[in-house]
């Protein structure tokens, strides 16, 4: 039989397999607490920067993430740069609404009522455009330079190059946009109206010589012109990451009927756009923004 001894040895070392096991469990639930509460003091640290930055800029944590307004934004390209889906251009009071339901996306330019569209603000992503002016100089003195002082503010979160100047080399528009970035005058560049070809180019370019690529193209978007952003776009965004902002959901107004009156009265497309404006004017307009978000 055994003995009494052997039991005693056996139940000791038993007792002593359980409780390595419990103090091993117990080890487990320390370092899983203590996980828990470092990755709780890191999400606290980076909530806690996050606010100083909106309270420098006099934004509320609570406007910047869209729980009032169910607004839906989403990121430039692969920037940091979030943006509302939807944009407004000018106008005061249809900007006042929507950044009260939470756009916070607003393209001005130079070009816009000769300047006096551009209005300061807070609190917005604030769009500059810049028509054919592409050189350091110019761009400093006469184009976005000035568009900052009538805004009153010291940058813009990003400027286009609008339409690629032919007389222009393309390296020379990257160095000039690199520029005013290093300068402090934006913080991010985009291109507008510009080819995939010439978009390859610039970013090309800023590889090679250690510049500042665009983040993404602005391009018109709607039923009727839809290749460039469908089928061109979302190659350029999977090779380089360039984002999309499109322009011109309704067609500058054509599907609206803004035109209808200036066009000749058996126009095609002003009988089918006429019969649509006539019936479901609110509903076309709708559906034409919605198919535009969608995509």
């Amino acid at each position: 039989g055994l003995s009494i001894e052997s039991v005693h040895s056996g139940l000791t070392c038993l007792l002593s397999e359980q409780a390595m096991e419990q103090e091993e469990k117990q080890q487990r639930s320390r370092h899983v607490a203590d996980y828990q509460r470092l990755r709780e003091v890191r999400a606290a640290a980076q909530l806690k920067n996050l606010e100083d930055f909106l309270r420098m800029n006099h934004i509320s944590l609570r406007d910047s993430v869209s729980y009032t307004t169910g607004m839906i934004y989403r990121n430039l390209g692969k920037s940091g740069l979030r943006v509302s889906c939807l944009g407004l251009g000018k106008s005061e009071e249809l900007m006042t609404i929507a950044y009260e339901n939470g756009i916070n996306l607003f393209d001005t330019a130079e070009v816009y009522n000769s300047g006096k569209a551009e209005a300061s603000s807070s609190g917005t992503i604030l769009i500059q455009a810049i028509y054919h002016l592409y050189t350091q100089t110019s761009l400093y003195k006469t184009g976005l330079k000035a568009s900052l002082d009538r805004l009153q503010l010291e940058y813009v979160d990003i400027v286009f190059a609008n339409r690629p100047d032919p007389n222009t080399p393309i390296e020379e528009t990257v160095r000039a946009m690199t520029y005013v970035i290093n300068q402090g005058m934006s913080m991010y560049w985009g291109t507008s109206r510009w080819t995939s070809m010439e978009i390859m180019e610039a970013y090309s370019v800023a590889r090679q010589f250690n510049m500042i690529p665009p983040i993404c193209e602005q391009a018109e978007y709607h039923m009727f012109q839809r290749e460039k952003v469908e089928v061109h776009l979302p190659e350029l965004f999977h090779k380089i990451g360039i984002g999309a902002m499109t322009w011109c959901p309704l067609a500058c107004g054509i599907i609206s009927g803004k035109y209808n009156n200036g066009i000749p009265p058996y126009s095609r497309t002003v009988m089918v756009l006429g019969c649509l404006t006539q019936f479901f004017v609110f509903h076309c307009i709708l559906i034409f923004i919605v198919y535009v978000l969608a995509h």
